[in-house]
């Protein structure tokens, strides 16, 4: 277990880091109010996610340690949002269609409720 939390530890490091610079890069490249570095990480986060879950679901001879420094880690370090999308894909590839939009519209509503909360009891 103590091995499995380290390597989640150090590919979220690593990825967080990388996303970091990614979007100080993407900004530094494309000036504008628009939080284009960010959605640009989550693009490729999903990206990366579908490459890493498509060599371990094909190669049964994968290491799963790999498998949780790469997808668990560095992609949730990089994005959580890749990881979302990655759980929307299993629900549709399993027809858990209502599980889905139920997911989705939740994460995001409650999301953005929780948000508004937070800063509104800051200010007050």
């Amino acid at each position: 277990m103590l091995k499995a939390i380290l390597l989640v530890g150090l590919g979220s490091a690593g990825g967080g880091i990388l996303r970091y610079l990614a979007g100080k890069w993407t900004h530094s490249i494309i000036a504008t109010p628009f939080p284009i570095g960010t959605m640009a990480v989550n693009v490729l986060g999903c990206f990366l996610i579908g490459l890493i879950y498509s060599i371990f679901t094909r190669n049964t001879t994968a290491d799963a340690n790999m498998q949780l420094l790469l997808a668990t880690g560095f992609c949730g370090g990089f994005t959580t949002f890749s990881s979302f999308m990655h759980e929307n894909y299993v629900m549709i590839e399993n027809g858990h269609f209502l599980q889905l939009a139920l997911y989705t519209a939740l994460s995001i509503l409650l999301g953005i409720l929780a948000l508004y909360f937070a800063v509104y009891l800051m200010r007050n």
